[in-house]
């Protein structure tokens, strides 16, 4: 630090989106980390595209030519389910399947299968895990979320980090915790929002996972888009410097969200000033990065930032680095890691597919029908029963996820899973070739579509709300929905059961969802409803247990709700958490 000048101190406080961002930026500003955001990929999209891109960056990071001061940057992603930005990559569960696991031994395992698929790309940093604890399943987020109990995401915490850290050599991947802090509290569970409790309720609730993650050694923290109590988190001293900071000790990188520093006031470097002072030290930028440079100088020259404050802030990323091992390292290219063969292999999918196995959680089982024989005559619908994009959900190649089997490269459609072992098996995905003399039993695979953030919302009237988006910190995001009952929001789901069962076809339901919703009428007209939540890419997995290769082993780590209500006590409960049903 004693041979930095100001100008390479604030330029290690940036972190700038590739898609805004030169190899000649890098080497001029000499910029702390680069990041992709949701589906802003190079070339191809391949692994290759991925390390060769990264090799430029850093490259340009280490050039000591005109007497630069060589430091190599981060790369960061949000690989949050599986490095599931890179077509081929092994998708594994969203968290709140994960969490019905109830299994952090698997956690583990899979946080450290997400490592290798992130070197296999030369990249060193992914933005999981997250640590929310839901209290109103509208939010658009919920997904991301472990479980509605703190005390199963605290102990799912820790085990996460060590599986994507390790002991930081080169087998490791940079962890981070997010989103500082309250993020699942908000009001009616809107993105963003305003969380409104007492700062005894925020610790016992929404802080109590962070403590293992630090405990396990986790290098960078994330802020939260959401107010605590009206104020913003990207601004709040008390949360980032005198709790996180100071109480509990954590001595990595807090880093914004994606502009989320534009949040605190219209004007730019009084926004600058608000954050930096409240404790990030490193500053998430979409596009105008120069203008955060020269913002923060200015801030500097006018006496509004510290010296010290800024050198805190860089010795905290230089010390990640260095932790990390990153000023030993060679360039990506040449990692042992990188353009592996073990990204997207069948050893990793077989892990990702036994997650989806202990998944799974059967809310209703009338009779016999499970487990379905082999042989059966098995009729297979619903617009969800043969689309890998549907499965993986948001955060899959693009920010928002994807429809179809194109880009989703590997692994199988829960169709595709159920025809692998089931010969007598037809796919009717609308269901009008249901007959009772042709068909033993139906399987119709029904539920959400891919969404992320505020546009996964559910809000009362279907309002429209501002976001972060990948658009710009303004956004105007559009909400799923403006209720949680499955037959209003995709009505097409209970018509194609209730039309399959007045044929006299016994039906199976598998529903795909980023949340527990109102199934009433569905479940009514099934003989078995299965939560499936947002499998991945691995499908079979969903087969191997409705065909009796495995039992049911997940339970809920959320309540599962009665009625469509806007607050979770006035909805009642139809399933309390820990509830799942066994075949045997």
């Amino acid at each position: 630090m004693d041979r930095m000048t100001l100008d390479q101190k604030l330029g290690q406080m940036i972190m700038a989106e590739r898609a805004s961002t030169t190899p000649d930026n890098v080497r001029e500003f000499g910029f702390g980390a680069v990041l992709s955001g949701g589906g802003s990929a190079p070339g191809a999209n391949l692994p290759a595209d991925w390390v060769a891109m990264n090799d430029a960056y850093w490259m340009a990071s280490v050039d000591d030519r005109d007497g630069r001061l060589p430091i190599p940057l981060l790369y960061a992603i949000d690989a949050i389910h599986g490095n599931a930005n890179v077509l081929g990559a092994t998708v594994f569960p969203h968290n709140i399947g994960l969490g019905a696991t109830h299994d952090p031994d698997l956690i583990e395992r899979l946080a450290r299968m997400c490592a290798r698929e992130v070197l296999a790309t030369g990249l060193d940093w992914t933005f999981a895990p997250t640590l929310a604890v839901v209290g109103n399943v509208h939010w658009g987020r919920t997904y991301e979320s472990f479980s509605s109990d703190p005390r199963l995401v605290a102990s799912y915490a820790d085990r996460y980090v060590r599986g994507m850290q390790g002991d930081l050599g080169r087998d490791s991947v940079i962890a981070c915790a997010k989103h500082w802090v309250g993020d699942g509290g908000t009001t009616n569970g809107e993105d963003q929002g305003n969380t409104v409790l007492p700062e005894s309720e925020l610790d016992r609730v929404h802080i109590t996972p962070y403590f293992p993650a630090l405990e396990a050694g986790v290098l960078t923290v994330m802020a939260s888009f959401n107010s605590w109590n009206a104020e913003k988190c990207h601004g709040h001293y008390h949360l980032l410097t005198e709790v996180l900071k100071q109480r509990m000790g954590f001595d990595g990188i807090i880093v914004s969200d994606w502009d989320g520093i534009d949040q605190l006031s219209d004007d730019y470097n009084e926004a600058l000033r608000l954050s930096v002072n409240a404790g990030i030290d490193m500053i998430m930028v979409s596009v105008d990065w120069k203008r955060c440079l020269d913002g923060l100088r200015q801030l500097v020259d006018d006496g509004l930032v510290s010296m010290e404050r800024i050198d805190d802030a860089v010795r905290r990323v230089l010390s990640v680095k260095a932790r990390y091992g990153l000023f030993e390292r060679v360039r990506p290219s040449e990692r042992p890691w990188a353009n592996h063969d073990s990204f997207g292999s069948a050893a990793h999918r077989a892990l990702a597919r036994e997650a989806v196995r202990k998944s799974l959680v059967l809310l209703k089982h009338d009779g016999s029908v499970l487990p379905v024989s082999k042989a059966a005559r098995v009729l297979v619908a619903g617009k969800n029963a043969d689309n890998r994009g549907h499965q993986c959900g948001g955060f899959t190649v693009a920010w928002q996820g994807v429809s179809g089997a194109e880009q989703i490269v590997g692994g199988t459609s829960i169709w595709e899973g159920i025809r692998a072992i089931a010969p007598n098996a037809v796919l009717s995905l609308d269901g009008s070739d249901a007959n009772a003399a042709q068909h033993d039993v139906a399987i119709v695979v029904i539920g959400e579509t891919p969404y992320a953030e505020g546009m996964g919302d559910i809000r009362r009237g279907g309002r429209v709300a501002s976001g972060s988006g990948f658009g710009g910190p303004t956004s105007q995001l559009t909400p799923y929905g403006k209720t949680i009952e499955l037959a209003e929001l995709h009505p097409e789901d209970v018509a194609i059961i209730e039309a399959i069962g007045a044929k006299g076809i016994p039906v199976v339901t598998v529903m795909l969802s980023g949340r527990p919703l109102v199934v009433n009428r569905e479940m009514e007209a099934s003989c078995a409803f299965v939560a499936a939540w947002l499998p991945g890419s691995e499908g079979q997995g969903v087969a191997d247990v409705l065909f009796g290769d495995y039992d049911f082993h997940g339970t809920l780590s959320f309540a599962w709700p009665k009625q469509a209500r806007m607050s979770p006590k006035a909805a009642g409960m139809l399933f309390p958490r820990g509830f799942g049903m066994r075949m045997a």
